[in-house]
């Protein structure tokens, strides 16, 4: 049967029950939501287009890094911007910024498997406080979308500030362009991520299975549409440049609970220890070394800083780096 004829039937089935303006929206729901489920209708149907570098805006903080330690992870996320140099260093007047955490898995704050909520919180009230006009939060999870930012606790803390937490749209990504041989050549990241006037990177440090650890070099996966799996291949020279081409003005790590084993996904809280630290600075590179040098982790067992190193990409010297530690 023709599809035309077959629709034209159920249409005159369905008429009824319902009138044909109700039984046009229901055809139309159902082809967004088969688009929204399949991977290659929602390339097909994508707003596309080609983008290089985000412009690297080179802000300096007050000292390289600032780790503020307490009980209360909403205070030592204040504080620690605030000896870096204050929000308003960051944020100016009428900007739009994104506050990219970790959301990716379904899990609870206790289970140290995504940012903890109040260090998001805070990031978004300092922003408007310092003249954001909009802040966006939002993630690609892992596991489904909505179970993750229900259960995150991140999307009510945030909302609860004032931010626009949405679901990443796969429609609206740009093609990646680099001006040198990249793995990272064309693969779509969200546009979103890409016209902020600000980004605000804020990783949860935690073991991966796959690479080693997983802070703020990683976290940037989840501002990428396609494939991701395939990013694994390769993940130093891969996460390097990712880095390179999205550079955040700020990264902010939150080290309240750290998953030891286990990760990325956890679930046991044997495997989580409180360390009460967030940790900030505009070198993402800097900040991942010092939170490895944390885990006891060598710099070489982690593909991306290994990289870095070795060209010359950021700082992994966390001797030579001015760090101010404050207590919240």
């Amino acid at each position: 049967m023709r599809i035309d004829r077959f629709f034209y039937k159920l249409e005159k089935f369905l008429k009824r029950q319902m009138t044909r303006g109700a039984f046009l929206k229901i055809c139309c729901g159902g082809l967004l939501f088969l688009i929204s489920e399949n991977s290659f209708l929602r390339l097909a149907f994508a707003r596309t287009g080609e983008s290089g570098p985000r412009p690297k805006r080179g802000i300096k903080g007050v000292h390289d890094l600032v780790v503020s330690q307490g009980a209360d992870p909403y205070s030592n996320t204040i504080k620690a911007v605030e000896a870096m140099g204050g929000m308003a260093l960051f944020v100016k007047e009428g900007d739009t910024v994104l506050v990219k955490p970790n959301i990716a898995w379904d899990r609870t704050p206790e289970q140290a498997a995504n940012t903890n909520p109040q260090v998001v919180a805070a990031l978004v009230e300092l922003c408007y406080q310092a003249g954001a006009k909009r802040v966006n939060v939002f993630d690609v999870p892992c596991n489904d979308d909505r179970r993750t930012y229900e259960n995150s606790g991140i999307q009510k803390a945030a909302e609860e500030k004032g931010a626009k937490v949405y679901f990443a749209d796969h429609w609206n990504v740009v093609k990646a362009k680099f001006p040198y041989p990249s793995p990272m050549e064309d693969w779509p990241i969200m546009r979103d991520a890409m016209v902020c006037d600000k980004l605000i990177n804020v990783p949860i440090l935690k073991h991966h299975s796959i690479a080693r650890l997983t802070i703020a070099m990683k976290n940037l996966m989840g501002v990428c549409s396609g494939t991701r799996g395939k990013m694994h291949v390769d993940i130093g020279r891969k996460l390097v440049d990712l880095t390179d081409y999205i550079y955040p003005e700020l990264t902010v790590i939150d080290a309240t609970r750290v998953l030891l084993r286990n990760g990325p996904i956890g679930g046991n809280l044997e495997d989580v220890e409180r360390m009460d630290k967030v940790i900030v600075g505009t070198d993402p590179v800097l900040a991942d070394s010092y939170a490895a040098g944390l885990m006891n982790v060598d710099l070489d067992s982690v593909p991306y800083l290994k990289e870095a190193r070795e060209r010359g990409f950021g700082q992994t010297d966390v001797s030579q780096a001015d760090i101010h530690e404050v207590k919240s």
